[in-house]
């Protein structure tokens, strides 16, 4: 298996980790538009509802790519990035509440909208990516 450590030469570089993939960083940019953008504007009442699903959501599509990538086995990554993904999901799904429930401006939505299918499409892409290698292993 490819040290995922090691730049293509096979030499250790430590500045390749999780957060060099696009994935984890549109995933991190949807994290940070919610904490920075949308948090804010919610209202008391869903301080222990919508608020805890939004943190516990986008801070699971960072985390399970960071902890796929750290995973021995092709295998078990992709289920960690197959995870990030359906996180991401459910962040368009708490996007679309805000939005109905005039959290929200539109613009908002919009730039949200955005943000996520940035990262599904990465995500989507990296998942390919990975279960490739997975294949030339075989």
């Amino acid at each position: 298996m490819e040290n995922i450590f090691e730049d293509p030469k096979g030499v250790y570089n430590e500045n390749r980790d999780f957060t060099s993939l696009v994935c984890w960083q549109n995933a991190r940019n949807i994290k940070l538009f919610f904490y920075k953008e949308v948090l804010p504007l919610l209202p008391d009442k869903e301080k222990y509802n919508l608020d805890i699903q939004i943190r516990k959501a986008t801070i699971s599509s960072t985390a399970n790519i960071a902890e796929g990538y750290g995973r021995y086995h092709y295998q078990e990554g992709i289920q960690f990035y197959r995870i990030s993904r359906g996180s991401t999901y459910e962040s368009k799904d708490h996007l679309i509440s805000c939005f109905d429930l005039n959290y929200i401006s539109d613009e908002s939505y919009k730039q949200g909208l955005g943000l996520i299918e940035k990262a599904k499409i990465s995500i989507n892409g990296y998942i390919k990516y990975v279960k490739a290698q997975k294949e030339k292993m075989k």
